[in-house]
């Protein structure tokens, strides 16, 4: 890590970052007072219940069959928000990329569009489904919304960097000739580019369909509203079976997506590809969800632009901007010290999550892995290790595939309200994502150098701490760096139940109608995204 002789400017800085970063570590163990006053008096009989549960859930027709209304609702729901989603990333994706001008100037608008989805997708979709709710009252246009414009924000990113990493030979070869930047964009940088936007779309579907589910917060049906009434009624197994029901659905996408993306060119019949079936059924899908909503719900677009929904967005918006109040809270010292407290609080958790997540994902990296596997294929050892990649691979799945709301509301049952549930709730969650991703990593690691320790007799311990991990580590501190920015935009949300942070004091401001303390704590989230954005960049270039 650090270069020989005499040390360098960059290796102070590697030895500055790692001693920072160890020291935010150790103040991160200090949010949570570790004592015996964590675990709740029945703690213990429920986490019981909850196992038993897990392995028994409610099977009976009643429950199976608003399992499946729930499922089609809750896909209704992520169909409809990613369909609207899918046309602000590539609108904004377009013009942020900046490949349709050829001149500077645009470049207010480019940059312009650029900051707008950055604020697109750094406030969290449940956060902005509160504030639609606030705006335009208990509406599933609402909702729509919530999802459609942090996912735009994303994709029209992830978009925009995709059209400008295309191949400039073609492009320039078109210029050449004489072509316009618009037949560019159709016989270039669409066909290059509308590969990798559809095959990370269908990643993001898998999210949109978890970020529906927790949508019940905020009125919506599916199969979050029907866990949450479940844990408040403690209805175990009636919760398992819908968490069970929204697991099975994301394998479904995650299996899908997979088959699309390894094989592209899979022939059906003479004229049908993987491709073909997969647009072709998404868009039939989300036409019948908007189907769906428009009859069960009767929601119009148009109904955003009312009378009565103007009139309750603007007081909202004055609200915010603390028209109508004595001392707004935004310009009260008493509030910000507050806001500034909780946003440390909800820092620490983020930390604590992240390594958390972090550490376990390290540990079962290997034995998740194929490498593992096949490594030893035969006799008793080659048997445990297929189970337990198998059984890993399942522990992958359960853990990501349940959102971090409904981790916390489970947790909440067994320890007291604070600062622990939240981080054990984000930990387990981004376990699930760092353990498939770090394993992935082992099984596309160069095997080259692996073989060559082999051949000269290196033992297991030894090919792990001389091949493996130089050659995985780097990628698996960019995927923890990475998920740590997703936590700290995340940590809010599991405030909402009582997991500690900003997201308590905001959903209270929100329940009591204090908007200029919402405004307040907007704002000190906001800095808290972009500080750890920056300082995980950092991190990356210099570790």
């Amino acid at each position: 890590m650090f270069s020989n002789g005499p040390l360098t400017q960059q290796d102070k800085t590697r030895a500055l970052n790692m001693s920072l970063s160890l020291l935010l570590i150790l103040w991160g163990f200090s949010s949570v007072q570790w004592n015996s006053n964590l675990i709740h008096a029945g703690g213990a009989h429920t986490a019981d219940q909850l196992i038993k549960a897990l392995l028994h859930p409610a099977l009976n027709k009643e429950i199976l069959t608003r399992a499946f209304k729930a499922v089609g609702i809750t896909l209704s729901y992520a169909l409809t928000g990613m369909s609207l989603s899918l046309l602000f990333a590539f609108i904004l994706g377009l013009i942020a990329s900046g490949v349709l001008f050829e001149n500077n100037r645009f470049k207010l608008l480019v940059k312009g569009t650029r900051h707008l989805l950055l604020f697109m997708r750094s406030i969290h979709e449940l956060v902005w489904a509160w504030l639609f709710v606030a705006a335009f009252g208990l509406h599933p246009l609402s909702a729509i919304l919530a999802l459609a414009i942090p996912y735009g924000g994303t994709l029209g990113r992830i978009f925009s960097n995709m059209l400008q990493d295309v191949p400039k030979a073609p492009t320039n070869a078109l210029s050449l000739v004489g072509a316009s930047p618009l037949q560019k964009l159709f016989y270039v940088y669409l066909p290059y580019a509308i590969p990798n936007m559809v095959s990370y779309a269908m990643y993001r579907f898998e999210c949109a369909v978890r970020a529906s589910t927790v949508m019940s917060f905020v009125g919506l049906g599916g199969l979050g509203y029907e866990i949450q009434l479940s844990l408040n009624d403690l209805e175990y197994t009636e919760a398992f079976t819908y968490l069970y029901a929204l697991i099975l659905l994301i394998l479904c996408i995650e299996l899908w997506s997979n088959k699309l993306r390894l094989s592209p060119s899979l022939k059906l019949h003479k004229h049908w590809s993987i491709q073909r079936i997969s647009i072709f059924g998404a868009a039939l899908a989300t036409a019948l969800a908007w189907l769906y909503i428009h009859i069960t719900e009767g929601v119009h677009l148009t109904d955003l632009f009312n009378e009565k929904n103007l009139k309750y967005t603007f007081k909202f918006l004055s609200g915010l901007l603390g028209v109508g109040d004595q001392t707004p809270a935004f310009l009260s010292w008493q509030a910000w010290h507050k806001a500034l407290v909780l946003s440390l609080e909800t820092l620490q958790m983020s930390i604590l999550a992240i390594l958390f997540a972090g550490l376990l994902a390290l540990f079962f990296a290997l034995p998740g892995s194929k490498y593992k596997m096949n490594q030893n294929s035969q006799g008793r050892r080659g048997k445990l290790n297929f189970l337990l990649y198998y059984l890993l691979r399942g522990v992958f799945i359960f853990s990501r595939a349940i959102p971090e709301l409904v981790w916390a509301m489970m947790f909440v049952f067994l320890f007291k309200p604070g600062p622990l549930p939240g981080i054990l709730a984000l930990g387990v969650h981004n376990f699930g994502i760092l353990g498939k991703l770090c394993a992935e990593v082992v099984e596309n690691m160069d095997q080259a150098p692996l073989e060559a320790l082999k051949t000269s007799g290196a033992s297991a311990p030894q090919t792990l701490f001389y091949g493996i991990l130089p050659l995985t580590l780097p990628k698996f501190i960019t995927y923890i760096l990475y998920r740590w920015e997703v936590i700290i935009r995340t940590s809010i949300i599991v405030g909402f139940v009582g997991a500690g942070g900003l997201g308590q004091a905001f959903k209270l401001s929100m329940s009591w109608f204090k908007y200029s303390e919402i405004t307040l704590y907007l704002i000190c989230y906001l800095v808290l995204i972009g500080g750890v954005d920056k300082f995980s960049n950092m991190l990356r270039k210099n570790i």
